[in-house]
């Protein structure tokens, strides 16, 4: 298992920064000769979730600095897997002073593609790529998971509901420690409850997300919460539907606030999302490296503690002792009073 170290510290002065809108507001200053690219996994640009996200970060680093869209700042779709490695190498042919891939279905390509250019830079977002020209960023995702397990399950527990749901794309380590971290919240305030659990071997499927949400909302689940990109936007969609009919469903969406997706007329059928700060990873190393302070070689953790990972600042469809009592819980996940298991119980 590769190291992790922590730089917390340099995290909270650039998360700070890019939590405030980082300047945005402000006119954009003059244009710094700083060229950026992003690589996307095969949820595409507009998943609504993990790549979105990723580029909303390198957005808004450009606004703040000047930067021309195609020009300075563009990204390249990858339709699948195989892409993966040209798409990478244009870019660096291009000489891009920071190329950036999110998603840990890159490890090996950015492993592959790091080594043969060694003068380029890069980022990888969700896993480690152990190369000096590459900045991995991580994230605590069982630690914000257990924050919506929370909310998830007082949210049944009130509304007299016992039944839950877990959709996840792919069955890896990193999307069971969603899982994880999800049952361990709703248990903590629900031991009662029940989670169906489901795989759909697919981040980019929004069909398989939804065919997945029939099923388990036909089985009784009250709320589903998905870590699976593309595909948890079926699910979304299938929640919003009944919604419309009267058949109140709940989603809880993934890395961005995801309450807009589940809009119909007023209201929307996401309760909360699980934030993963990837837009904060993308500005913070673009940013590092624009200053000449590229964290090569390091791994930067992005948790509860740091602000990386955490439900949105605004929760409408969450009362008030919900919100509070996911609060208390967020504090003592903060100060190492809980600490959440990594992988999903047996």
């Amino acid at each position: 298992m590769k190291r992790i170290t922590a730089i917390v510290s340099v995290l909270l002065l650039a998360a700070a920064s890019a939590f405030a809108g980082g300047g945005s507001e402000k006119a954009a200053p003059a244009a710094k000769s700083f060229r950026v690219g992003l690589v996307t996994d095969i949820g595409g640009i507009d998943d609504k979730s993990f790549n979105q996200g990723t580029w909303e970060g390198i957005v808004r680093f450009a606004k703040d600095n000047g930067l021309t869209k195609d020009k300075d700042y563009k990204y390249l779709q990858s339709a699948a897997e195989a892409d993966y490695v040209p798409n990478l190498s244009t870019f660096s042919d291009e000489a891009l002073d920071l190329i950036v891939a999110p998603g840990f279905l890159f490890e090996k390509s950015m492993g592959d593609v790091a080594g043969r250019y060694p003068d380029n830079k890069y980022l990888i977002i969700d896993s480690v790529v152990a190369k000096p020209n590459v900045a991995s960023a991580v994230f605590a995702e069982h630690e914000g998971s257990f924050l919506v397990g929370v909310a998830a399950g007082l949210k049944a527990k009130a509304d007299g509901k016992d039944m839950l749901g877990f959709l996840g794309g792919m069955k890896f380590p990193l999307i069971e420690k969603f899982q994880a971290g999800f049952e361990q919240g709703v248990k903590a305030v629900y031991p009662e409850a029940k989670i169906l659990v489901d795989y759909a071997g697919d981040f980019g499927a929004p069909d398989k997300g939804q065919a997945i949400a029939q099923k388990q909302f036909n089985a009784g689940a009250y709320i589903i919460f998905h870590a699976a990109g593309g595909t948890g936007n079926g699910m979304i969609k299938e929640a919003k539907e009944r919604a419309e009919k009267g058949d109140m469903r709940w989603a809880i969406g993934v890395d961005k606030d995801q309450y807009a997706d589940g809009m119909y007329g007023s209201k929307s059928a996401v309760l909360t999302s699980m934030m993963k700060r990837v837009d904060v990873a993308a500005y913070d190393v673009a940013k590092m490296a624009m200053e000449g302070k590229f964290p090569g070689g390091q791994t930067l953790v992005f948790s509860i503690k740091n602000k990386g990972v955490g439900i949105p600042e605004k929760n409408p469809n969450l009362s008030d002792d919900i919100v509070a009592k996911v609060k208390d819980y967020e504090a003592k996940i903060a100060s190492g009073a809980l600490v959440v298991s990594e992988m999903p119980a047996k």
